[in-house]
């Protein structure tokens, strides 16, 4: 069987077959097929195939993003709600995750300990813990911040976790031959090797927080995108809901795509070009160290 290798030149992932066509076409192609939708969804509201009260007609869902957006304004202020307590329970949820999958990799005791709790935890409903973190914490930020760093801190946990602990033993012998210690090859060897793997975690966790966000939103809250939400759909205004949606959806996706960017940065050496770029920056300021 032959082996399918592809190139990293433009930092594509690897074993993963690229498709031959260019980005611009299959751009146009998503677009048309949206396009198309969209205009379905439009005949069939305004034929009466479908409810408008359950499925408004696109039209009058981009007439309230107009609206919550630029007449009204009123999304603003939920948005940045949402935002802040998306992100600040995502830093949370990798920081601990990926702070006690170090500690686990390290120390096998520790490991065996942790996992049945992880597992528990992960296992339980977030949805049932959302009313006890409210109790303990209160109706503030706080509660909504732990809420989302629960949902958050599994995948950087485990992604970590599985990075560190494999690692090709072919290239620790060869650390431990040229007399490394222990956090010169965990450094230099175990964090290089998992990278890849720990930041698909990172990816993870920034797509998830806006959900963690807006479950904490939904059990108890007064401002944020889950309640603008909740109120457009107790008052029947679907278009309002729909634009609500919308827009959580978004921005989630341009958080992963940040995410997504900031992965191809950092592991500038899965890309030939990034490679390149940093050689350069290199011997330019070794150069300039010895001018």
């Amino acid at each position: 069987m032959t082996a399918i290798t592809t190139s990293d030149d433009t930092g594509a992932i690897p074993g993963v077959i690229q498709s031959k066509e260019s980005s611009t076409a299959i751009l146009i192609k998503h677009l048309l097929l949206f396009a198309f939708l969209v205009a379905l969804w439009e005949l069939a509201a305004r034929m009466g195939w479908a409810d408008e009260l359950l499925f408004p007609a696109p039209s009058k869902i981009a007439e309230s993003i107009w609206r919550i957006y630029v007449t009204q304004g009123n999304i603003w202020f939920h948005l940045y709600t949402t935002f802040k307590e998306a992100l600040l329970g995502c830093a949370a949820g990798i920081v601990i995750g990926v702070a006690l999958a170090v500690a686990a990799a390290l120390s096998e005791t520790f490991r065996t300990y942790l996992k049945p709790y992880i597992i528990v935890i992960e296992a339980t409903p977030r949805i049932a813990i959302g009313p006890l973190f409210v109790a303990w914490l209160g109706f503030g930020l706080s509660s909504k911040v732990a809420l989302a760093a629960l949902v958050c801190f599994f995948a950087p946990f485990v992604n970590t976790l599985t990075g560190l602990l494999h690692v090709d033993e072919e290239a620790n012998e060869l650390f431990r031959s040229l007399g490394a210690n222990k956090w010169q090859t965990f450094w230099k060897l175990r964090v290089p090797t998992a990278s890849t793997i720990i930041m698909a975690g990172f990816k993870l966790a920034v797509g998830s927080a806006f959900g963690g966000a807006l479950v904490a939103e939904f059990i108890s809250a007064n401002e944020g995108l889950g309640v603008l939400m909740y109120r457009y759909t107790y008052t029947l205004n679907m278009a309002g809901a729909f634009a609500t949606l919308l827009s959580i959806t978004f921005f989630a996706f341009w958080l992963y795509r940040a995410a997504e960017i900031a992965d191809y940065r950092m592991i500038f050496w899965r890309s030939n070009e990034l490679m390149e770029k940093k050689s350069r920056k290199r011997k330019q300021a070794f150069l300039k160290s010895i001018a």
